[in-house]
C-alpha cells in the first residue's frame, strides 16, 4: 500500500457529522480499531500523544471502527479519551479498500493523498512522529 493512492471516502462520525476524506489538506493519520482489541488499547495513549503533538501542525487524526458496535464505541473513548473523530464503516467497504485485515492498522497518508507509511499491529508515538515529521 506504501506509495500508492489512498482510498477515497466519505463515512460518517460516531457523532452523526459526515467526513470526506479527499476533503482534506494536509497529512492524515487513519487509524483501523476494535474495542474487543487489546492490541488498540495499548496503542491509544501513543495515538492520543501523538494528534495532540501533531494536530495542531496541520495533521488530522481519524479512527475508523473496525467491526463493532458504535454503542460500545461511545463508552471505550469517553473512558479512555479521545481527542479525535471515529468514523463509523457499517459495511466494511472502506476497511476492504485498505486491505485492512485485522486491527489495529494505521495508515499515514501525505497531503498529495498516498500513503507514506502503513503500520500493522500496535504503533507507537516514535513511529508515527518518524512517519510524520518528514510531512510537515
Amino acid at each position: 500500500m506504501e506509495g500508492k493512492a489512498a482510498g477515497d471516502f466519505t463515512l460518517d462520525t460516531l457523532d452523526g457529522e459526515r467526513f470526506h476524506l479527499g476533503s482534506q489538506k494536509g497529512p492524515v493519520v487513519l487509524n483501523f480499531w476494535a474495542t474487543w482489541c487489546q492490541p488498540c488499547l495499548q496503542e491509544h495513549d501513543h495515538l492520543q500523544r501523538a494528534a495532540a503533538t501533531y494536530g495542531p501542525q496541520g495533521v488530522r487524526f481519524l479512527g475508523v471502527l473496525y467491526q463493532d458496535d458504535p454503542a460500545k464505541a461511545r463508552p471505550f473513548l469517553k473512558r479512555n479519551g479521545s481527542i479525535f473523530p471515529t468514523l463509523l464503516d457499517p459495511d466494511g467497504r472502506t476497511s476492504i479498500d485498505y486491505g485492512v485485515a485485522g486491527v489495529p492498522e494505521t495508515f499515514v497518508i501525505r497531503a498529495d493523498g498516498t500513503i507514506a507509511r502503513k503500520f500493522t499491529g500496535p504503533v507507537s508515538f516514535g513511529e508515527l512522529a518518524a512517519a510524520l515529521e518528514p510531512l510537515l
